[in-house]
């Protein structure tokens, strides 16, 4: 076979279907477009679905590809096996109604025997055993052995849906030898056993079928295949599998290195260093593709991935976090063909590190309180955790399913998944109680779709805020009416309406309608399933259906809106300039007193970069851009830049919002003509609302010529109560500082002095244990350096003995433990007691055998605590 690697691999396949005449396209990201089927790309022809349905016409109709791939199904044997993989490439070459069977055939016989130089005599093939076509081209055109061509039934060889195209299948098969066999005469393809590896499937797309399951011949067939790229290279570098590639062990002997453990010896380090080296590719990319950890959809994905591999790291004994250092390897071997890796390098590796520590933070509690109820079932001869426990480690202490259910398999014990389920329905059962609000009864059903379902409203608001038109349906109580009379509250449907309805983010109008008989105060607008309601209340008079009226726009309100609104356009670009490509949309509300803007980010944002954000969106105010409607196609949007949510499912038809040449996005919206409209605009806050999602407020215009006058205010307020001039504030609050921090250094070395006084006392509150002398006690107000402090007096004081002290300090519960070293070298352990004693009153933390301190919520409960510390003794004496 010819001596190359991956990557040779990876471009002699590019080079040899580009010769016979396949357009190159290069990698699709990982996260699907215009496909909600998927959650991520698994596989070299999901990315082309369109163009295998006729959805879209392929840019060629002969196309290769080597496509980076994610599958999620198998994320549990990973590690444990040698050939599972959750990132892994996948080689292909189509055609669109160009070639078939033959071609497909004898090319990818001509590049395995004579590109990449594999004997023919190990090649054997499987078909769909119908397929006479395909046999008599491997047998008559190739001259392969009749008894190398191995016809099986559809669920081996046979591609299919549901519904829609589908058709047999031919796969190449390499024989390894006899050694990998079964040793049975028959072994051949279809075998369970390892002899005969799988490295090529050709598709052979040539029916539809459709709902009835007929399968109706295809009058342009197509060609799909697929070679994963790491298991052809596996076979031509002899390795026994993807972890022996080349390309892969460097990744592989960095896990080594990193953790002082050999690959080979013990079949359990083996797992953790094959989790470490296939998720840390996975992860590379996915981040790379801009995914970030969150909790649902692919980004958590992604977090269950860094959590396993830094979970295995732990079980390799690495404590420091290290996973973004092994992006550097990746990067360094996977970038010749992917240079985006390079350029993006220091946001993935920010990435991943965050999303480490994170974990560290939950692993160490979560995992202490899972081994308590591993002990306890155990003890109890049980073999499920409860679905109560697991949910209340997912909950609590944000310690994942998938983790609970690997620790405890790892323990031959398994969780209530049921239970578990059970118990995740009913928290959001509360949630959506906790939400729903009543709704108004003259508004009754106001979303119900089919109540507005003949009904048809113009919009005309973009330019224009006042209007004649005419009442097409009135509604009351979810009930449509001929008419609404004075102080009725309900819903109205105009013909034509300049009025705009709550949509992507932005509120909506509020006015008047008035006829020549009534006046109706609108008090809010909504678009809801295309048509655009009025809710209104009936302030005089009254409105009938067909009545000509006068609609009219709030139009400072209006105005207010549309510069929130084309903010957060500028704020969009911004963000994306200053802290990288990844940041996108995550939700956002257009108000006329300020404007919130959701976003994906994987660290809190900086001071010094929000103050740049800020100033970049003010300087594109005060540059007078001008904003531009561009009314175009959807693929015609993408290819002038249009930033878009492009997994949201829009018309053809869309409508770009430019600003200048610094912005363009999808906005249906309404916004200003200039950026000089907006006046000022001046961030308020920035904070986390979910992981891996942040969020900034901000306001413009008037409310930032407000702001400045109330802070203006509070600055003359605080100067005057704190006596000094205005220029000398800032140094008179520093003085104020020093002057309390020394206040409070004094106060708790009075506590010590305080404390050191009552030591003899508390001694002599000694009580006996089974032999044990123990000293517990209760003390209001000291911190825990005072509490310590204490601790180590009494404990210089005694000869033998276990001190537990308590102490309640501004609604917070601190505990000490110690124990002296006669009593250690017995066995008596003070952060196991410290542990105990301090979940009673609904905390935890630990320590060395000597010392430990802990932390409670509960302060009712600190008196129950202290009682149960003889019976947690009397368990370490057992």
């Amino acid at each position: 076979m010819k001596k190359i690697g991956l990557h040779e691999i990876r471009q002699e396949f590019i080079d040899f279907f580009k010769d016979k005449g396949h357009l190159v396209i290069k990698s699709f990201p990982l996260i699907p477009k215009n496909d909600k089927s998927l959650l991520l790309i698994n596989a070299g022809m999901a990315p082309l679905k369109p163009y295998f349905t006729g959805e879209k016409t392929p840019p060629s109709k002969r196309i290769v590809t080597c496509q980076k791939c994610i599958r999620t199904a198998d994320i549990e044997n990973v590690g444990k096996t040698d050939r599972h993989a959750t990132f892994f490439e996948m080689l292909g070459n189509f055609s669109f109604g160009d070639y078939f069977k033959r071609e497909a055939i004898e090319w990818a016989w001509e590049f395995l025997t004579e590109r990449l130089e594999i004997p023919k005599e190990d090649l054997w093939v499987s078909i769909y055993k119908e397929d006479d076509e395909a046999f008599k081209i491997w047998n008559e055109v190739i001259g392969l052995e009749k008894e190398k061509i191995v016809p099986l039934g559809k669920e081996d060889n046979f591609w299919e849906l549901e519904i829609g195209p589908c058709g047999p299948c031919s796969e190449i098969y390499i024989d390894r030898g006899k050694k990998y066999g079964c040793g049975k005469k028959d072994c051949k393809p279809g075998c369970d056993c390892e002899r005969f590896i799988e490295i090529w499937n050709l598709v052979f797309t040539q029916y539809d079928k459709d709902k009835n399951g007929e399968y109706h011949p295809l009058e342009h067939p197509n060609i799909d295949t697929g070679m994963g790229l790491e298991r052809i290279t596996a076979i031509i570098e002899g390795a026994r599998n993807i972890f022996e590639i080349e390309e892969i062990q460097h990744i592989l002997k960095f896990v080594e290195k990193t953790s002082g453990k050999k690959y080979g010896i013990d079949p359990s380090v083996d797992t953790s260093i094959r989790v470490i080296t296939d998720h840390s590719r996975a992860i590379t990319f996915m981040v790379s593709d801009g995914i970030l950890p969150s909790n649902e959809g692919r980004g958590y994905v992604l977090r269950r991935l860094i959590r396993r591999a830094a979970r295995h790291g732990k079980l390799l004994g690495i404590e420091e976090p290290f996973l973004n250092k092994i992006v550097d390897v990746v990067i360094s071997s996977w970038k010749v063909e992917y240079p985006e890796l390079e350029e993006k390098k220091v946001q993935i590796k920010k990435v991943i590190q965050a999303e480490e520590e994170k974990f560290q933070e939950t692993i160490h509690q979560g995992i202490n309180i899972l081994e308590n109820y591993i002990e306890e079932l155990i003890s109890k001869g049980d073999k499920c955790l409860s679905g109560k426990n697991a949910f209340k480690l997912y909950d609590t202490y944000g310690f994942p399913l998938d983790l609970t259910r690997e620790i405890l398999e790892e323990k031959g014990l398994t969780v209530d998944e049921k239970g578990f389920n059970q118990q995740m329905e009913k928290q959001r059962n509360m949630a959506r109680k906790a939400r729903k609000s009543v709704v108004d009864s003259g508004w009754k059903n106001a979303q119900s779709t089919e109540l507005f379902s003949d009904y048809d409203t113009q919009f005309v608001g973009y330019d224009i805020l006042e209007i004649e038109t005419k009442v097409l349906g009135l509604f009351k109580q979810g009930e449509a009416i001929e008419n609404l009379e004075e102080y009725d509250q309900g819903i109205i449907i105009l013909k034509e309406t300049p009025f705009y309805g709550e949509s992507g983010g932005q509120v909506g109008d509020t006015g008047y309608i008035r006829g020549e008989n009534f006046v109706a105060r609108v008090l809010d607008t909504k678009r809801i399933d295309d048509v655009i309601v009025h809710f209104i209340n009936v302030e005089n008079g009254r409105v009938s259906v067909e009545e000509p009226v006068y609609a009219i726009v709030d139009k400072d309100r209006r105005e207010n809106i549309k510069r929130n609104h084309s903010a957060t356009h500028l704020l969009h670009r911004a963000l994306k300039d200053i802290l990288g490509e990844h940041v996108n949309q995550a939700g956002s509300i257009v108000l006329p007193d300020r404007l919130r803007f959701d976003f994906t980010h994987y660290e809190p944002v900086r001071e010094e970069q929000l103050k740049e954000i800020e100033r970049i969106v003010n300087k594109k105010i005060l540059e007078s851009l001008e904003v531009k409607i561009i009314n175009t196609t959807l693929n015609e949007s993408q290819k002038m830049g249009a930033v878009g949510l492009f997994e949201d499912k829009y018309e053809d038809e869309v409508r770009i919002v430019q600003m200048g040449d610094y912005s363009k996005e999808l906005c249906g919206g309404t916004h200003v003509d200039n950026t000089s409209n907006i006046g000022l605009f001046k961030i308020i806050s920035e904070s986390s609302i979910a992981a891996g999602v942040r969020r900034i407020e901000a306001i413009t215009g008037y409310a930032v010529y407000e702001y400045i006058n109330q802070m203006e205010k509070d600055i003359q307020n605080i100067s005057s109560i704190l006596k000094t001039d205005r220029s000398q504030l800032t140094d008179r609050i520093y003085n104020l500082i020093e002057e309390l921090k020394k206040k409070e250094k004094e106060l708790n070395s009075l506590k010590s002095k305080m404390a050191s006084s009552i030591a003899e006392d508390i001694i002599n509150k000694s009580v006996k244990v089974d032999g044990v002398n123990l000293i517990s006690y209760k003390i209001e107000d000291m911190d825990m350096d005072s509490l310590r402090n204490l601790g180590d007096e009494i404990k210089n004081t005694i000869d033998s003995g276990i001190i537990v002290l308590a102490s309640i300090d501004k609604n917070k519960v601190s505990f000490v433990s110690m124990v002296t070293k006669d009593l250690v070298n017995k066995g008596f352990h003070a952060g196991n007691i410290i542990k105990e004693v301090a979940k009673i009153t609904d905390g935890g933390g630990g320590g060395r055998p000597d010392m430990a301190q802990a932390g409670g919520k509960n302060i009712n409960k600190v008196e129950e605590a202290l009682s149960m510390i003889p019976s947690i003794i009397k368990k370490q004496i057992e």
